[in-house]
């Protein structure tokens, strides 16, 4: 488990003028919500919430936030960060507070593991989902989900029903959606297409 702290303070005003004014001083405006508790709007500096996040587990890490309020003490993760396109500033943060009895939903990273079996003869792995939705309890959340193309032929897709989640984690899903799949020629295909091109030469 990955875990950070991050202080941060109340705001007792609102707006877009103040959110502008935050921001022109290099602080970032964020809000805190969860079960139990008023959402609480508060200021953060965009240096230390990036350097909280900045652990193997990402937006996943369970931050512990530290200021004079109702916030003090919780342990939240990271839910949506709004960045400037062009500048990367940090416009905005939402974190939620979280129960470490209590599964969240949060999305983990899928990672290949191996090389396929058809990358060896020329084809292309493509990762459908960079990141699958995972339920679990906040202690048990993995870094990654890593998937074993290694069997993966030309053509084959790996379904999100094939993969198996790491223990005390499930990935919930209505639709058997791809996750992985190689893509390419295979060499018996090429050759295939060369002889029926040349037999297209001979007969004209």
């Amino acid at each position: 488990m990955a875990a950070s702290e991050l202080n941060v303070t109340k705001r007792e005003s609102v707006g877009k003028g103040i959110s502008r004014s935050l921001r022109r001083q290099g602080l970032a405006p964020a809000v805190v919500y969860g079960a139990g508790m008023e959402p609480v709007a508060v200021t953060v500096e965009p240096k230390a919430l990036k350097k909280a996040i900045a652990t193997e587990a990402g937006w996943n890490t369970i931050i512990t936030l530290k200021g004079d309020g109702a916030f003090d003490g919780k342990a939240v993760i990271l839910k949506d960060m709004q960045v400037d396109p062009i500048r990367q500033d940090v416009m905005h943060a939402d974190f939620q507070a979280i129960d470490l009895q209590q599964n969240v939903h949060v999305m983990v990273p899928v990672h290949p593991v191996g090389k396929s079996a058809g990358e060896k003869i020329g084809g292309r792995l493509e990762v459908i989902r960079h990141e699958l939705e995972v339920v679990c309890l906040p202690t048990a959340i993995p870094k990654a989900i890593e998937v074993d193309v290694t069997a993966l032929e030309i053509g084959d897709v790996i379904h999100v029903n094939e993969i198996v989640p790491p223990a005390g984690a499930v990935i919930p899903h209505e639709v058997n959606f791809t996750v992985v799949t190689c893509t390419g020629h295979k060499p018996e295909e090429e050759e295939g297409a060369e002889e029926a091109a040349e037999g297209e030469g001979e007969a004209s």
